[in-house]
């Protein structure tokens, strides 16, 4: 049991009178980064034929980004809490604004690729950076949850604003200009970091640098997600697809073993343990996986079926933003020192799944008003609701020395939920268009109704993922509901002591 600390220990523990000003610019970077991974997405078809990449490769002007980002984030977690946080947080900003204006200014393929890889590794320093620093900043319960509703409102709307701002960018300026909007982004955050940022002296951990877990560990999670993506393009039978997914068991296996062994592991494995946490990495990628998949349907039904122009579809995820900022930051950060993490996270979970149950009701003809708004609606508010408590638990009871480990490990689940998301179910909408164009071929005698049946196929393909993605995300609120035991956050100080998340609730102030 901690002990009640003593006077210094609580004049060592008062808050950072500039915190919330730290809270604008670490919102800002996140916000650039989340931006990032779908402002590209729809610049992609004119940079293509910009610079003339082939069919075969255009997948990698996102997988390079991916694998380097999803590769690399327990990495940038460790390096954090080695370096610093606040030195991580600046060096990454300007090493993502570089390689930002090094694919802005992209004259072929390589020189497009090259840029992306380095996005995304000073993407997986700045990532876990940011959500380290917000955790050893903001301790107060109350002040902590209203600080991670906002940035868990930024984690889940910030994808959407990348599909607005880029359909805008790419239809009235240039696609380069996808790139060319980080810098801004990274220059302000940057200054306001390095002028209002303080981070704790006590939380740094500057233990030997654990190699082994950092090769095996880079090695495993880029063969993971290489392994979604391939699956997506080549087939889950392929026999390429099969040995990403087995030397990357093999590999992740060899990290574990690794980490249960050496002194200062790259990922200690106490991180882990915590069933609270566990049950908040496990149900976030679930929910992830479900949410990416959404992004990539939607966009193609409005675009392609609805014939929406970029700028339209983009302005068309707004209600999903709406939703995500109300459920984060009017309702998660509400009630979060009201009732335990489970009773917000699961509830969200099941909202979103009930979004989701309507989106299965897609036909060519669909109302947007009607169905595809209230459905939008529905699925940010409970994503929004369940993201806040999850960010703020996977950091929650965290020895500060670890703040920055645990936090890529948040990152870590979303980045890899993703890459599934996107190939898991894409694979399953083509397969179930495919099943339904072989069956109705036959009736299709004249070019109109080819066409017809071809955007039947389509969206009978999206409404068969979006099934499954209604039972990931089923499957996300039971984990919630099981797993995550803590009870509600007390009104004192509720990160940085070390000990379990159940001595936190109980004790206001502990020390250190």
């Amino acid at each position: 049991m901690p002990k009640i600390a003593d006077a210094p220990a609580r004049t060592a523990l008062a808050p950072d009178p500039g915190r919330w000003k730290a809270l604008v610019f670490i919102a800002l970077a996140q916000l650039m980064v989340v931006l990032d991974a779908t402002i590209v997405n729809i610049a992609l078809p004119s940079a293509q034929q910009d610079l003339g990449i082939s069919d075969g490769n255009r997948q990698w002007v996102i997988t390079a980004y991916a694998l380097a980002f999803g590769g690399l984030l327990l990495f940038g977690g460790r390096i954090a809490d080695l370096w610093g946080r606040k030195r991580t947080f600046i060096v990454g900003l300007a090493g993502f604004a570089a390689a930002s204006a090094l694919g802005g200014a992209a004259t072929g393929e390589a020189m497009m690729l090259g840029a992306r890889a380095l996005q995304g590794a000073f993407g997986a320093l700045l990532a876990p950076a940011a959500l380290s620093l917000l955790a050893v900043t903001f301790t107060d319960a109350k002040e902590r949850a209203k600080a991670f509703g906002i940035y868990g409102a930024i984690a889940g709307g910030g994808g959407a604003v990348g599909l607005i701002l880029g359909g805008f960018l790419t239809e009235y300026l240039n696609w380069r200009w996808t790139f060319f909007v980080n810098i801004p982004f990274a220059v302000v955050a940057a200054v306001g970091a390095y002028l209002v940022v303080r981070e704790p002296a006590a939380g740094r951990n500057r233990s030997p640098l654990d190699v082994p877990g950092v090769i095996l560990s880079t090695l495993g999670l880029v063969a993971l997600v290489y392994g979604f993506t391939r699956a997506e393009s080549e087939g889950w039978s392929d026999a390429g697809t099969i040995g990403l997914f087995v030397g990357s068991a093999v590999l992740l296996l060899a990290f574990v073993a690794t980490e249960a062994r050496v002194k200062s592991p790259l990922l200690p494995l106490r991180v882990l343990a915590d069933r609270n946490r566990g049950g908040v990495y496990l149900s976030l990628g679930l929910a992830v996986i479900a949410m990416f998949g959404l992004f990539l349907f939607l966009t193609y039904y409005l675009q392609v079926v609805k014939g929406y122009s970029p700028v339209k579809t983009g302005f068309a995820f707004l209600p999903m933003i709406v939703g995500m900022i109300t459920g984060s930051t009017q309702i998660g950060a509400r009630l979060m020192t009201r009732v335990p993490p489970r009773l917000l996270m699961a509830p969200g979970f099941l909202a979103a799944a009930v979004g989701m149950l309507l989106l299965t009701q897609l036909e060519i003809g669909t109302s947007y008003a009607g169905l595809i708004l209230p459905a939008q609606l529905l699925l940010g508010l409970g994503m929004g609701t369940a993201f806040m408590p999850a960010m703020s638990l996977a950091t929650h009871g965290v020895d500060p020395r670890d703040a920055g480990v645990a936090s890529a490990m948040v990152n870590t689940s979303q980045q890899v939920g993703g890459a599934i998301g996107t190939a898991l179910l894409n694979t399953i909408a083509a397969s179930a268009t495919t099943a339904y164009l072989t069956g109705h071929a036959a009736g299709a005698t004249t070019p109109a109704a080819q066409k017809l049946l071809q955007l039947q196929g389509m969206v009978e393909g999206y409404a068969a993922a979006i099934w499954w993605a209604v039972g990931i995300l089923a499957v996300s609120a039971a984990i919630a509901f099981t797993f995550i035991t803590t009870g509600k956050p007390g009104s004192g100080v509720v990160a940085g002591s070390g000990t379990g998340a159940e001595d936190e609730v109980k004790i206001p102030v502990v020390a250190h």
